[in-house]
């Protein structure tokens, strides 16, 4: 039983010290838990099992500390099993525990005899002539069943466990049974095939398996024992299939090149095959599905029209869905359309701080961790409003919380998961940060509209209210004149009607119309414009050509609102050729271009000069003696929202003026 002592001090040593510590730190993260309280004693009990294997190793007479190693061991079954009770204990149960623990007691009673009997260990037996009895396979035998029966159980009862205390117990189940029974697999081995190694590598188990173990289940990250699985197995196929592809890629290279450049070769191409091997991977195993779906929805949806609280609105569904959850807030106080209408959430300014200090919590975490003013907080928050886990996303120029509802299957959120959400988080705080700043931008814009458009309306509305009020002023004193009167309610009349013409132009301009697109015939459009627009041509000397050279003319419009541009452009040209000599007429013209039709409106006019062509499409922008300057305004809001677009010709002096639309063609059909 006996090993090399300059091999086996150091790591029998340091396992002692490593678990004793860990164990002391889960006792100090939450002294008020149960669970931390058995974990530290059974930390303790594993500590004085490694250190007295670390005795038997320096010790000339070993046999003695074997054989209390092994009594000491014999005991811990019973110990994890009294571990298990404290993560599945429930009211009315204490008075039966001790019933339950009996049989575990006299087994573990028995097991820890056997050690002090020749039938175990023969006094003749030494390090350099090892004999076993038949006694040392009977402990191992009942140990290993011990083990079993404990899992078994385990099993069975995590299935009716829900939230933390399943994982709790998968966790407890692989790690430290899974330890125990390698330690006992070591330990036949060496004594069936006389393997001093295989006592040197037990302090190691004891250091990998319950280590990670106790992190897992002590410290505020919870990890689901599959997840933990997944990635172990994740890791061994990459290792084992990156070496084999390694060594079977430098022993054909070296045939062909020398060694140090087939050396570096090999690592090349290796490193390339891990990384795209590794992705593969982590798509083969389920790692990131949902995530990667989230991640898919977010992007899609920021790139949507959408305002921010429609945004906010489809960010929560989104991560509901994420999160297998009923519902998810998204709070700020940075913008009041990013704060909650339902209550009951409320953040208070020591809870803000107290979540961006701790950037993620969990109930699991809070009751884990060692309680303090900040942790009562966010515990109490978690709480009262149900929620599964909260996390702080701190940008650029917003503050978020995230506060995902707990999951009606009472499923924890792991460790994995939260780091996942902080991610989406991330993308969602670039995302509302940058519609926040286009709102406050398009915000800034519309204000300096008003004030334009303030300034405009009162300007002409003025002039028919000084007419209008002038001759009320006058009526008292010449209601008497008949010519008076006439000229009085023509005048009344007319400005009235001038005034109501500003008003229904201005409300086609503030409050656009829902356009319905569908595939249209655009030249029967034009024809239909055509001919509304002849009457008042020919009234004014103005010639019509029509020039239909589109072979394909199907557009995506709303046919009413397209008709509605084209008769604006028309009555534009037509007023603009009200004063001049020369021969007048309206060119309408469609021909193909790349993905639309396009539709020319020319006219023989003076055209549009270079001083006015920046604002063009602004509202009250006009050269002519009537009009209020509205009409290519409402085309441009037409046009935009029927995805087509507007533009002039440059000024050329002499030729009049020429305005190109583009309506979009439908995509082809599947």
């Amino acid at each position: 039983m006996l090993g090399d002592n300059s091999v086996i001090v150091h790591p029998a040593l340091f396992a002692a010290i490593t678990v004793f510590l860990v164990g002391l730190a889960a006792l100090w993260a939450n002294p008020r838990r149960s669970l931390n309280r058995y974990f530290f004693s059974v930390s303790v009990h594993v500590a004085i099992w490694a250190y007295l294997l670390y005795l038997a190793v320096i010790s000339s007479e070993g046999l003695p500390w074997v054989r209390a190693i092994c009594a000491v061991g014999a005991w811990l079954p019973l110990h994890v099993w009294t571990l298990k009770e404290a993560v599945v204990k429930q009211p009315g149960q204490k008075n039966h525990q001790f019933k339950r623990s009996l049989p575990w007691v006299l087994l573990c009673l028995f097991a820890s005899v056997i050690p002090f009997t020749a039938w175990f260990v023969p006094d003749h037996s030494t390090s350099t002539n090892r004999e076993y009895g038949a006694g040392y396979f009977v402990y191992l035998i009942v140990n290993v069943g011990s083990y079993v029966l404990l899992c078994r159980e385990t099993i069975v009862q995590a299935r009716n466990q829900l939230g933390v205390a399943r994982i709790e117990l998968q966790i407890l189940l692989i790690g430290g049974s899974s330890a125990a029974l390698t330690v006992l697999a070591l330990m036949g081995v060496g004594a069936a095939f006389q393997a001093r190694s295989a006592i040197q590598i037990q302090p190691i188990v004891i250091i990998a398996f319950y280590a990670l173990t106790v992190l897992a289940m002590t410290t505020h990250r919870i990890f689901d024992a599959r997840y933990l699985l997944r990635i172990a197995m994740k890791r061994v196929a990459l290792v084992c299939t990156v070496a084999g592809l390694a060594y079977g890629i430098n022993l054909v290279l070296q045939l062909v090149i020398q060694e140090p450049f087939a050396f570096l070769l090999t690592t090349a191409l290796v490193l390339s095959f891990a990384s795209v091997f590794g992705t593969w991977l982590d798509g083969a195993s389920g790692r990131y599905p949902r995530a990667e779906q989230a991640r898919a929805a977010l992007i899609d949806t920021s790139r949507a029209s959408l305002s921010v609280a429609e945004l906010n609105s489809r960010f929560q569904s989104i991560l509901a869905g994420w999160g297998d959850t009923e519902s998810v807030t998204i709070f700020s106080r940075d913008d009041v359309r990013l704060r909650p209408t339902a209550p009951p959430v409320a953040i208070s300014d020591d809870l803000w701080q107290a979540l961006f200090q701790m950037k993620w919590a969990t109930p699991e975490r809070m009751t884990r961790e060692r309680s303090s003013h900040n942790s009562d907080l966010v515990s109490s928050f978690l709480s009262s409003n149900r929620l599964g886990v909260v996390v702080a996303i701190k940008g650029a120029t917003l503050e978020l919380i995230l506060g995902v509802s707990a999951r009606p299957s009472r499923r924890p959120f792991t460790f994995p998961e939260v780091v996942e959400l902080g991610e989406l988080g991330s993308m969602i705080e670039g995302f509302l940060a940058r519609s926040l700043l286009a709102a406050k931008a398009q915000h800034s814009e519309r204000l300096a509209t008003v004030g334009l458009l303030g300034a405009s309306v009162a300007h002409e509305i003025r002039n028919p209210l000084v007419s209008i009020k002038t001759f009320v002023q006058l009526f008292p004193t010449h209601y008497q004149d008949e010519n008076f009167r006439n000229r009085f309610s023509g005048l009344i009349a007319s400005e009235v009607a001038r005034i109501e013409r500003l008003t229904e132009q201005l409300l086609d301009l503030a409050s656009p119309r829902k356009y319905l697109l569908k595939p249209t015939p655009l030249h029967e459009v034009v024809r239909a414009s055509c001919d509304l627009i002849v009457s008042k041509a020919e009234d004014k000397r103005v010639e019509v050509i029509r020039e239909l050279l589109a072979s394909s003319d199907v557009v995506l419009i709303d046919g009413n609102a397209a008709k509605q541009v084209i008769l604006n452009l028309c009555f534009n040209s037509i007023q603009a050729q009200e004063n001049q000599e020369r021969p007048r007429w309206i060119r309408i013209t469609t021909r193909n271009v790349s993905r639309g039709v396009e539709v020319t409106v020319a006219d023989n006019g003076p055209g549009i000069s270079a001083e006015i062509r920046p604002r063009l499409f602004e509202a009250f922008q006009t050269t002519k003696s009537s009009g209020f300057g509205l009409g290519l305004a409402i085309c441009s809001d037409i046009l935009s929202s029927l995805g087509s677009s507007i533009r002039v010709d440059p000024f050329v002096s002499g030729q009049g003026a020429t305005f190109r639309v583009v309506f979009p063609c439908p995509p082809p059909s599947s």
